[in-house]
């Protein structure tokens, strides 16, 4: 099975930590994997401010380095949303759909396309309190939003309950934004700073020593509330504990 590696701009820039553990992930399994050294952007900043057209250029680039793969994975929900339900400023040709349609979020496709039942490498003797991304969680299908009523499922507990010593903590309210909404943390920063700052309470209130996601961008949102209200919360990618990572 041959993978593209989609890694985000903002990963690439700030967390590049978070793609190397992506890429010796998806190793592990005896994937073939290829970073193509063109990618840029997804194009979703330009599509949440507005500006969908402005990201047409970004889109066909996507579209051009990521055809021929079996699959394309990233580890990030927001810009695999991006690509499957809002990569439409550029003509939808069979090659475009294609891109589109194999693009998956990393949980999404360890949880659903490979199916994996063991991490026999993976150990994290912790408290964690997992983050659901909105965009994963409400785009993608991560799990069951709180707000349905549909039985519950949860793809990303589901990988971290084969964690070894690793112990999921309960939030008040599991399923509220965080405040980052990408854009939004722009035009609203008192708002942004505000539901950032109610999600560390609560995750410090659940007695969480780190907060686990999908996705960084959320992760550091949090993490500067975090450290603004002198909470001694630890932040990690998904990514990083499954790959194994040791606190």
């Amino acid at each position: 099975m041959r993978i593209g590696l989609f890694v985000p701009c903002y990963v690439d820039a700030f967390e590049p930590e978070v793609g190397i553990a992506t890429l010796e992930l998806l190793e592990r399994f005896g994937l073939t994997v290829e970073y193509p050294y063109d990618q840029t952007c997804c194009g979703q900043p330009m599509t949440n401010t507005g500006c969908h057209q402005e990201a047409a250029a970004t889109e066909a680039l996507f579209v051009k380095n990521f055809s021929g793969f079996d699959y394309v994975v990233a580890p990030s929900g927001s810009c695999v949303h991006q690509v499957r339900e809002h990569l439409t400023a550029i003509p939808q040709t069979d090659e475009v759909k294609a891109v589109r349609a194999k693009t998956f979020e990393l949980v999404e496709f360890l949880h659903d396309v490979l199916k994996i039942e063991d991490l026999p490498w993976a150990a994290f003797p912790h408290k964690v309190a997992y983050h659901s991304n909105c965009n994963a969680l409400r785009g993608i299908d991560h799990a069951r939003p709180t707000e349905l009523n549909r039985p519950f499922f949860s793809k990303p507990l589901n990988l971290l309950k084969k964690v070894k010593g690793l112990e999921v903590v309960d939030l008040t309210r599991p399923d509220e934004c965080c405040g980052f909404g990408g854009t939004f943390s722009v035009f609203e920063p008192a708002v942004s700073a505000k539901m950032g700052y109610d999600k560390v309470t609560d995750q410090a209130r659940a007695g969480a020593e780190y907060v686990v996601s999908a996705d960084s961008s959320c992760l550091m949102h949090q993490k500067g509330c975090a450290e603004r209200l002198g909470v001694p919360l630890k932040y990690i990618h998904i990514a990083q504990v499954l790959n194994g990572a040791a606190a």
